[in-house]
């Protein structure tokens, strides 16, 4: 199976939480990530948080086109605990 990001949620600073269809969740701090030409705007807060699920390429997704795979965003972080 293809490992897809299904939704995504801002928590705070560069925090978000993930979900994938695999049904883990995972909270993940891009924090250390955001370097490089593409990645440098979203060091901006305002900019960050307008993060999207880009439903054709099944991951996360800024306006500037900066976006990260599936798999690299799972391996970043542990799933989380799920409370019923």
């Amino acid at each position: 199976m293809f490992l897809h990001v299904t939704s995504v949620e801002y928590l705070e600073n560069y925090q978000l939480r993930l979900k994938f269809n695999n049904e883990e969740v995972r909270t993940v701090d891009l924090s250390q990530e955001l370097y490089g030409e593409i990645f440098e705007p979203l060091r901006d807060l305002d900019f960050f948080k307008q993060v999207s699920v880009n439903p054709e390429t099944n991951t996360i997704e800024w306006p500037n086109g900066a976006d990260f795979a599936p798999e690299y965003l799972f391996d970043l972080t542990p799933a989380l605990q799920q409370t019923t």
